[in-house]
């Protein structure tokens, strides 16, 4: 069940619907409309709550200078992407459309496809990306070129409402989503608490903090259980009714916030604000079991409401105007802008460069990135080992692990955000020791593996911002061609030129990682 805290909702125009004899009748039309409506806006738009908070991250006196810069960023971002041309986040995400009918509500019986119909027209007429890939074998895939299939889960309830949570679910936090099989003996504060704290540490950075975070701790299955925690992480549960099935417990998220923070994650980069706000749920649970269920909504808070009723079709209504919440400060009265990094010299002269900065400083980058993320990272494996050599530009220049979205006309490129280091750990040792992927750059904590092959190779690890992709196309990269790989569509290998493009030293050559030494405080 939905069980959201009260919001303001704005009529979309769409087809009528009727009441007849008591029941209302939705045409399939307003399916689409409605689908298409909240993915367009869910993609450029957020929550007035989650603006005000990352306003509160940039005032906090607490805060550190590179939380501040952080939020300064993200409030940017939020601005450029309110144009509705460059989306919040190039992970324009998996669809999930969750939806309760009302008894009383009549439909053809083929709303799923409707509302199908109106992802795709999003997705395909807007400068979102395609994410989804779907198997032509057992170990082969090809992108499906819409972003379809969507996650589209329509359950029953008692009124003449039809009512929707939608979202647009980047796979960064989508990953970041776990369960645990507990038992009964967890069931105390102390133990619990401490549970808690570990297995949220562990989240780490690479799903876009500052958070939203969710715990459910029970459930009459493992699917009830994260069910909740999807629901909870996009604040769909927030006046969920105390019951004998479950409860939210306001008491032990106020407890547990604080805990949370004093990680020293903080947004990104350190700092005291690894999550904005958190929500537990207690539910029932079979005697032999004990599911936890943890997940987080990142600073890409793309989650909005929708409803069908007598009156028409309505969305929640996202904060259009989102420059109120802009402090009026200059980037170098935060932090200065870093150290200035020529990528287009040799990479040695980069390389010296970077081995004069200490783990945590920033830098500013102008020059050649070669983007390149799963697919293709599996692609130069597959080379090494028919025996070829790697293309010259792995060794030239710094390597980005990202996917763009859509170009937009006359812009250089599409929105364009780091994707999850953690990933590409496995190839970083071999690639390295062929002469490739000496610098790389994008978002989160990575593995001892990565820490060791760049003290062993030489290497560095640069991070950069998750969660402001547009502010990344609309002020940071100038030009961007494919370079490999065109058939792989996002996952194709890309040339682009930054300029001022902010990243911090994350691992160095001498074996420290900026991540580590947080978390040893």
């Amino acid at each position: 069940m939905l069980f959201p805290a009260p919001a303001a909702f704005r009529e979309i125009d769409t087809d009528p619907v009727s009441v007849e004899n008591g029941f209302l009748r939705v045409p399939a039309r307003v399916f689409e409309d409605l689908a298409f409506a909240a993915f367009r806006d869910v993609s450029h738009l957020l929550r007035a709550d989650h603006l005000r908070a990352l306003r509160g991250v940039f005032d906090d006196p607490r805060s550190s200078a590179n939380e501040r810069f952080a939020a300064l960023q993200f409030l940017k971002n939020a601005n450029i992407a309110a144009g509705m041309v460059l989306p919040l986040c190039q992970d324009t995400g998996t669809a999930i459309v969750l939806g309760e009918k009302g008894h009383l509500v009549l439909t053809d019986g083929e709303e799923s496809a409707a509302i199908e119909r109106g992802i795709k027209k999003a997705y395909t007429t807007l400068n979102l990306r395609y994410s989804q890939n779907a198997p032509t074998s057992f170990f082969t895939e090809k992108n499906t070129g819409d972003n379809l299939p969507a996650q589209i889960d329509l359950t029953a309830a008692k009124g003449n409402t039809y009512r929707f949570l939608m979202i647009a679910k980047g796979g960064g936090s989508a990953n970041k989503t776990y369960l645990f099989q507990q038992t009964r003996a967890l069931l105390n504060k102390p133990a619990l608490i401490s549970f808690l704290l570990e297995k949220i540490r562990e989240i780490g950075t690479a799903a876009c903090p500052p958070y939203h975070l969710a715990v459910v701790v029970g459930g009459t299955s493992a699917e009830a259980n994260l069910k909740a925690v999807k629901l909870a992480s996009a604040k769909a549960l927030d006046a969920m009714p105390a019951t004998e099935s479950g409860f939210r417990d306001t008491d032990l998220e106020n407890e547990l916030l604080p805990l949370i923070n004093a990680n020293g994650l903080g947004a990104q980069f350190g700092g005291s604000h690894f999550c904005l706000d958190v929500r537990v749920i207690r539910l029932s649970r079979h005697g032999a079991s004990l599911p936890v269920g943890i997940g987080v909504s990142c600073v890409a808070d793309r989650n909005i409401l929708a409803q069908i009723t007598p009156d028409g079709a309505f969305l929640e209504q996202l904060e259009t105007d989102p420059v109120q919440y802009l402090p009026d400060i200059r980037d170098n009265a935060l932090n200065g802008a870093g150290t200035r990094i020529d990528l287009n010299r040799p990479i040695s002269e980069t390389l010296a460069d970077l081995d004069k900065l200490k783990v945590g400083d920033r830098v500013s980058l102008n020059g050649t990135l070669i983007v390149a993320r799963d697919i293709a990272h599996a692609r130069f494996k597959e080379m090494l080992e028919r025996g070829e050599e790697l293309p010259d530009y792995l060794k030239r220049f710094p390597v980005y692990y990202a996917g763009p979205a859509k170009t937009p006309a006359g812009m250089p490129s599409g929105s364009f955000g780091p994707t999850t280091a953690g990933r590409m750990d496995s190839y970083v040792d071999l690639l390295q020791k062929h002469g490739a992927s000496l610098i790389m750059l994008a978002k989160g904590n990575r593995s001892d593996a990565v820490t060791n092959a760049c003290r062993d190779n030489g290497g560095f690890y640069l991070g950069t911002l998750g969660g402001a992709a547009a502010q990344t196309a609309a002020e940071h990269i100038t030009e961007c061609r494919c370079l490999a790989f065109p058939e792989l569509g996002m996952e194709a290998v890309w040339r682009i030129t930054v300029k001022d493009f902010p990243a911090f030293v994350l691992t160095d050559n001498k074996g420290n990682d900026f991540f580590k030494r947080i978390l040893k405080k």
